[in-house]
């Protein structure tokens, strides 16, 4: 496989950057330094910093979408791969703890900065609720699904900032034990015999 192209580079960057230290906090010179690019280069890549910021959302809306799809394709049944979701609380721990989710700092400064980006920066949220909602259709709660979705995103989302807050990873395990014995929780009764 090639290696990365320099705007590659840039993006990742950037991306990681954006998520450590945020978005208005990072300056061209700042991604540079970390590519070991010069100016000149850079800019030949990407002229403001919200062109960069457009191709980090783009790239965390590439990883998201293969991401939910690979967690199709090795889950047994809807609330095995609902549990996928829940597992990137565990997975990430060290960097949740550390600058929080990745997607809600990245939206909560945005909003904050009343950033034209900001609903961009939302699809991904909106790509877990939809796919969430179709886990909990699957597991036999369409009513709900949508409710059930937003209510799980919301708890990941409460675990995140507290996480963060605390820097307690026995919390982090605890509650997505908790968050995996609710999903167990809201399968249908087996019709009686």
């Amino acid at each position: 496989m090639a290696g990365k192209s320099t705007r590659d580079e840039i993006v990742a960057a950037a991306d990681r950057l954006f998520y450590e230290t945020g978005f208005e906090a990072t300056s061209f010179a700042d991604i540079a330094a970390a590519v070991n690019i010069s100016r000149g280069n850079f800019y030949y890549h990407f002229k403001t910093k919200d062109d960069i910021l457009d191709a980090v959302i783009a790239v965390r809306l590439a990883s998201t979408r293969r991401m939910l799809e690979a967690w199709e394709e090795e889950g047994d049944d809807p609330a095995a791969r609902i549990r996928s979701f829940i597992g990137i609380l565990i997975t990430n721990r060290a960097k949740i703890m550390r600058h929080g989710c990745p997607v809600g700092t990245l939206c909560n400064e945005l909003a904050k900065l009343d950033h034209g980006a900001k609903d961009d920066a939302s699809r991904i949220f909106t790509m877990f609720r939809d796919w969430l909602a179709r886990q909990f259709v699957a597991l036999g709660r369409p009513a709900e699904a949508d409710a059930l979705a937003m209510h799980l995103l919301a708890a990941s989302q409460g675990v995140a900032t507290l996480a963060s807050a605390f820097r307690d990873a026995d919390f982090i395990r605890r509650e997505v034990e908790g968050m995996a014995a609710w999903v167990e929780a809201q399968r249908p009764p087996a019709p009686a015999a």
